[in-house]
């Protein structure tokens, strides 16, 4: 079968060459914490915040100044979420018994510390603080803080939605600090205002992946998120107007959004085609998104049948798939590469985004060929505990200290042999 991966669509996205940018912002948090964190904030997002960490009262008012509706969508939002991460958290840790007295035991230990980050540029994200904060809670992290952007419109202050959202999640460590900085500020940490941490995850623009790249190893990080991506494969039987809008609302994320529509129907195809600028006239972020779908990032692919639509798919690893074809459940069971799978007319990813209960943080650019979307196993290490008896090390050590040997580590070999003349 062909590689399509070397011709499907892909928005450039040069994480190495933003490195250099973020390298000496970095190095001047980690110099001066708190002066430099300032000094970013208002060259960057043009106000210098009153207070880099959000006062307790601001949090609380950003939940009381809540509607009933805004609310009840968050709320509802957060008890799906925590209703699915619960179940992810449910899988017993495995101790397998190898021979008498020899046991190993997978044991989960839950990251003492996490730094969440919350984009705040072209859209707040309030979605974004639930979707990383509740698997992280759920997987027993002790202490969880989270950054976003300080706003001007809001008093230097992160945008009230996503304080609103920290305050119903109940944390209360929250920074006003975006882009390279904030996560510098997590990873070095910043004397009088944040420790540091052991893990940061969430997603953010180039600058913020740049920052990751570069302090990765210093820190744990969970992904080099790029620009946001759909591919939807579709045949005659899709609504033409149920595939446009999921491309626009995907489009509307970002000019370097990626939308894809994979089908074996050229009547299909004109007729989206068709449907989009209707729909795209009436949005509010109209030249965003006809930007997005202009790209080389996005098109139209026309495949000779559904099994091609799958293999290229599969190639394409998109962050975002939905399956809108008659037998969308048997060909979702097919599909290996994807972050998030979507199936059929009435499970649209902007469900997937707020309210489903999964997880909105994904691999994009193609990551899902080898990792999964954040979740509770990503705020735990598995750690092996190897308890053997003395006899059960004596059954095995001639066999130990014949691998030993064939490494040349005889050293290797000379601790079991040691316990065993004992």
């Amino acid at each position: 079968m062909p590689d399509y991966r070397a011709v499907v669509p892909r928005a450039a996205f040069d994480v190495e060459a933003a490195v250099a940018a973020v390298a000496p912002i970095v190095a001047a948090v980690a110099e001066r914490g708190q002066e430099a964190l300032a000094e970013f904030s208002e060259r960057f997002d043009h106000v210098r915040p009153t207070h880099l960490r959000v006062p307790a009262e601001a949090l609380a008012a950003a939940e009381a100044d809540l509607s009933d509706e805004v609310r009840q969508a968050f709320t509802e939002a957060i008890r799906r979420r925590r209703l699915v991460a619960e179940a992810e958290a449910c899988s017993v840790p495995a101790r397998v018994e190898l021979a008498p007295g020899a046991f190993v035991e997978q044991k989960l230990i839950p990251v003492e510390r996490v730094g969440l980050y919350v984009p705040g540029g072209l859209a707040p994200l309030a979605s974004s603080v639930l979707m990383n904060v509740i698997p992280a809670q759920v997987a027993g992290v002790s202490s969880i803080a989270v950054a976003s952007p300080p706003q001007a419109d809001f008093d230097g202050l992160p945008h009230p939605n996503i304080l609103a959202v920290c305050a119903l999640l109940g944390v209360e460590e929250v920074y006003a600090v975006g882009g390279a900085q904030a996560i510098a500020m997590f990873a070095y940490g910043v004397d009088g205002l944040c420790p540091a941490v052991d893990l940061v995850t969430g997603p953010g623009n180039i600058y913020v992946v740049a920052a990751k790249r570069l302090l990765r190893g210093r820190v744990g990080i969970d992904s080099e998120a790029g620009p946001t991506e759909i591919a939807i494969l579709a045949d005659d039987s899709a609504n033409p107007a149920f595939v446009a809008a999921d491309l626009i609302s995907q489009a509307e994320h970002d000019p370097m959004a990626g939308s894809v529509l994979v089908t074996d129907s050229p009547a299909l195809a004109e007729a989206v085609r068709t449907a989009l600028e209707p729909q795209i006239a009436v949005t509010k972020h109209a030249e965003r998104i006809r930007t997005a779908l202009s790209g080389p990032q996005s098109a139209v692919v026309l495949v000779d049948d559904l099994e091609q639509g799958l293999a290229v798919v599969d190639a394409y690893a998109a962050e975002h798939l939905e399956i809108q074809t008659r037998d969308a459940a048997a060909l979702a069971a097919r599909v290996r590469n994807a972050g998030a799978i979507f199936i059929g007319s009435y499970s649209p990813v902007s469900l997937g985004d707020y309210s489903a209960g999964s997880t909105h943080v994904l691999p994009t650019a193609g990551a899902a060929h080898h990792s999964s979307g954040l979740n509770v196993h990503s705020f735990r290490k598995q750690v092996h505990l190897i308890d053997y008896s003395a006899a059960a090390l004596t059954e095995i050590a001639t066999l130990v200290e014949t691998f030993a040997a064939a490494e040349d580590l005889p050293a290797h070999g000379a601790a079991i042999s040691v316990r065993r003349q004992s």
